[in-house]
């Protein structure tokens, strides 16, 4: 009886033992199979081989420039008006109404008003010097006008027609060239900087056995500048009824850019 109890005691013990084992070899062999992963972790992975914006990976800084050129479609003109008098009021009184008469000459030409401002007005006494001792003979009165001229055509006319109007009281301070819309310009000025930033990187990346990978920043360095072909007339003298108008040439403008572009490097 007790070799049967010690059998029937035993059996069970051996059946669990075998149902054990298969766990644990199969535990171990998931052990084995992740430490390769950790191992491994020195070699580049598909993200480093496509070149990797992280902090820690090479990169390539490059700058490029570039140009666009295109003909300008708006002039801007600033005229002065001055004249003198005895007085300070009728100083004031004679400048306005030459100014009323350069404003209406501009409307007449296709000006429209909001592109017509006082960018100036002074009022200033005016001495002689008999014997080194001042003295007050009158009052002169000046005011500047700001006028953005958009029909190309009517540029030259325009400025003929103020001249006509107010005599030898105007005076053309400078003139402007610009845009009225330089995106287009300043796109090919952009395309061009991006495109010599490219190439600089592809030089300079083979030259230093790697190739470029993605590109991880891209800056528009420029600050769009205001207009060219400042001209200035002093003393403009008044032009005949019916003269030809003022020859005027808008010749090219250029709009420049700056480009910096970062890429990755790839082994």
């Amino acid at each position: 009886m007790d070799e049967q109890r010690q059998t029937r005691h035993t059996r069970p013990r051996r059946r669990t033992a075998r149902r054990v084992v298969p766990w644990a070899l199969l535990s171990g062999a998931v052990m084995v199979a992740v430490t390769p992963m950790n191992a491994g972790a020195a070699s580049p992975t598909p993200v480093d081989a496509l070149g990797s914006c992280a902090t820690s990976a090479p990169h390539l800084t490059v700058q490029g420039s570039g140009q666009g050129s295109g003909t300008p479609d708006v002039l801007t003109a600033v005229f002065g008006f001055s004249t003198s008098a005895a007085s300070s009021a009728a100083a004031l009184s004679q400048n306005n109404a030459k100014v009323a008469l350069a404003l209406q000459a501009l409307s007449a030409n296709g000006l429209a008003t909001r592109d017509t401002q006082t960018t100036g007005l002074n009022l200033s006494a005016q001495y002689s010097y008999p014997h080194g001792v001042a003295t007050l003979t009158g009052y002169q009165a000046t005011e500047t006008i700001t006028a953005t001229l958009r029909q190309p055509s009517k540029e030259g006319t325009a400025i003929d027609a103020v001249v006509n109007a107010t005599g030898n009281a105007a005076q053309i301070d400078s003139l402007t060239y610009s845009f009225g819309d330089p995106s287009a310009v300043q796109d090919k000025a952009r395309t061009a900087a991006v495109h010599q930033a490219v190439a600089h990187a592809q030089a300079m990346a083979a030259a230093a056995g790697r190739r470029l990978g993605a590109v991880c920043s891209l800056t528009d360095n420029t600050t769009p500048a205001g207009g060219q072909s400042n001209q200035s007339v002093d003393n403009l003298a008044q032009t005949e009824s019916g003269a030809a108008a003022v020859p005027l040439a808008p010749g090219t403008q250029v709009e420049s850019d700056q480009v910096t572009m970062v890429y990755a490097l790839v082994r």
